[in-house]
């Protein structure tokens, strides 16, 4: 990047994560939440004033744009992809960023709950950002980096391409989705649309990172069947589903095949919403690992345990349902080494050292690889994800847009 360039994404981002797109897993619309499409509105406006001919918002939530080529040679289309909700764990209404400028290495205290402290103690990445310009939000929301620092950095990418025409690229679609965070980013997405050959979503964490690889994931849904009777005269005739449940859920093992317990490539089985009545209670869990086959293995468990629970219930009866979500994108890519070796040369080109990671975690990347768009993902700088500590350096932003031009530009190298 030449040293005069202006970047535009600090301002973008931070005008983006002021506008509340917090998606709602309990909703059935698509999008979830209809002011998802305040930022989509602003985006294709945005895209409009640069020149993009094409920018769109459909009915379900998604932005569409085409950046046409200006080479004369044949170069397979490539989309460059982020997500516009927030998650539905920390409030996203009025975020109030605050830029830190010049970062000390020094603990972040949030001036509107000074309770909330970032350290370098839970966060040490941060001491490998001293110097930068550092943004959090204000200690009452999350920030909504994820995903807005990668919406801002392909926005930028479009801004520096169009003003500098001398960079020669194949053409690029650009796409940003809703709902992502509640794992619908793809529902309705029209490929035939989009009409690319190769993706890459900005939705990574530290500089220099590039995911290919991600967990498998299944839903598991449990019912459970008590038998309800007047609590007054419930002796030896009541089973309350809802200690059932609570049995179940306490039988589960909290050393291992926990989040909270487990790191790295161990996966784990996770209890993530409960509901019900004496009656019947519901149980909703995650599955996760980096082998799709084990999933089965832990899905098993599960059945074990709840049977062994239900033995303990006499009259107790569930039932069991699997859903399957997502699976392990590096099944797809490896078919396709290119996709992933052009990344990490764009990433060194930028002045970066590539970290190769798994996300222990899902994307857009991983369903859009399994729909026939192989998809790996590229660092935004993204830190502390979901919470009011969430954090990320302008700089890491900037070598991201760095990394996806010199991308777009090896692509048309080697068309």
């Amino acid at each position: 990047m030449p040293a005069s360039y202006d970047y535009t994404v600090k301002e973008r981002f931070l005008r983006y994560v002021q506008i509340d797109t917090q998606s709602d897993p309990l909703s059935s619309l698509s999008p979830s939440t209809e002011k998802q499409k305040n930022l989509g509105r602003l985006l294709v406006n945005e895209l409009n004033a640069m020149g993009l001919q094409d920018a769109n918002l459909d009915e379900f939530g998604y932005v569409y744009a085409t950046l046409p080529s200006n080479t004369d040679k044949q170069v397979p289309v490539i989309c460059f992809c982020a997500h516009m909700d927030t998650a539905p764990d920390c409030s996203g209404t009025h975020v109030k960023p605050i830029v830190h400028e010049k970062y000390d290495g020094s603990d972040i205290v949030l001036p509107d709950d000074q309770s909330q402290v970032i350290t370098t103690r839970e966060h040490p990445y941060l001491l490998e950002r001293i110097g930068d310009d550092i943004i959090t939000a204000s200690g009452t929301t999350l920030l909504g980096a994820d995903d807005k620092a990668g919406v801002a950095i392909i926005m930028d990418m479009v801004n520096y391409l169009q003003t500098h025409p001398e960079i020669k690229h194949g053409t690029i679609k650009i796409l940003f989705t809703p709902d992502e965070e509640i794992g619908r980013g793809v529902d309705k997405l029209d490929l035939a649309k989009l009409s690319a050959s190769v993706a890459y979503t900005l939705d990574g964490g530290e500089r220099g990172s590039l995911e290919e690889e991600n967990f498998s994931a299944d839903g598991v849904t449990i019912t459970i069947h008590g038998i309800s009777a007047h609590p007054g005269s419930a002796k030896d005739k009541m089973v309350n589903a809802l200690k059932v449940a609570a049995d179940f859920i306490a039988s589960l093992p909290k050393e291992e095949l926990s989040p909270e317990s487990t790191e790295g490539r161990y996966g784990f089985v996770h209890p993530t919403r409960i509901e019900g009545i004496a009656e019947k209670a519901t149980i909703q869990f995650i599955i996760r690992d980096f082998v799709t086959g084990k999933l089965t293995a832990y899905e098993n468990y599960l059945r074990d345990r709840l049977e062994e629970t239900l033995a303990r219930f006499p009259g107790s009866k569930a039932e069991f349902s699997v859903q399957e979500q997502y699976r392990n994108m590096k099944e797809i890519l490896d078919q396709h080494p290119k996709i992933v070796a052009y990344a990490k040369e764009a990433i060194e080109r930028a002045g970066c050292v590539v970290k190769t990671e798994g996300i222990r975690g899902g994307t857009d990347g991983a369903r859009l690889s399994f729909m026939g768009l192989p998809c790996p993902n590229i660092f935004t700088g993204e830190m502390a994800l979901h919470g009011k500590h969430e954090y990320v350096s302008v700089q890491d932003m900037q070598k991201s847009v760095d990394t996806i031009i010199q991308l777009a530009r090896i692509w048309e190298e080697r068309g």
